[in-house]
């Protein structure tokens, strides 16, 4: 049984990283239009606001998410005037058909309130779940996104300290600035 164990973990690592190397070269349509969780419109077009958009995807259901929370949402303010914005997604809100689940927004209503964040976070509707959130394979998971929607540095599963991430931040937004 541990032999059989180990072989299926081994075979998924293996095709997990096959098929993550195969699609590096594929770009990823991160463009969206769908509502916040307090019901108002939001639309990929918030990334040509910005410098860098970090799109955090968590779920009500992860503690490394919630966690992190609080740190996300002191990174959130203090780099806004750095043209830096924070959308979280929470991936449990909305089943396979982008309907959303009461429960589970209510679940979400209350972990933002008690986390500190102030800053958007989207209900995932069919067209991002069958798109850009449909190879998320742990959350949270977090991408950085560039001005004209492209995704800038590599996908970030796991969460991160306060300090941890502004140096990531810090470290695209050089980029960005050589880019111009």
């Amino acid at each position: 049984m541990k032999k059989s164990l180990t072989l299926f973990l081994l075979l998924t690592s293996f095709t997990l990283l096959f098929a993550q190397a195969k699609n590096k070269n594929l770009k990823i349509n991160y463009d969206f239009i769908s509502v916040d969780l307090n019901g108002n419109e939001i639309s990929s077009e918030i990334y040509s606001r910005n410098t860098i958009t970090m799109i955090n995807i968590w779920g009500t259901f992860c503690g490394p998410c919630i966690r992190e929370m609080p740190d996300l949402a002191k990174l959130s303010e203090a780099n806004k005037d750095k043209g830096v914005e924070i959308i979280g997604i929470p991936i449990d809100v909305s089943d396979a058909t982008g309907r959303l689940l009461p429960r589970a927004k209510k679940s979400a209503d209350s972990i933002i309130a008690q986390t500190g964040v102030t800053y958007k976070n989207v209900v995932p509707n069919h067209q991002m779940l069958s798109g850009f959130l449909r190879d998320v394979i742990a959350v949270p998971t977090s991408i950085f996104i560039d001005k004209n929607g492209n995704q800038i540095g590599e996908i970030y599963m796991g969460s991160r300290s306060q300090k941890d991430w502004q140096l990531i931040i810090d470290k695209l937004l050089k980029s960005q600035s050589q880019l111009n």
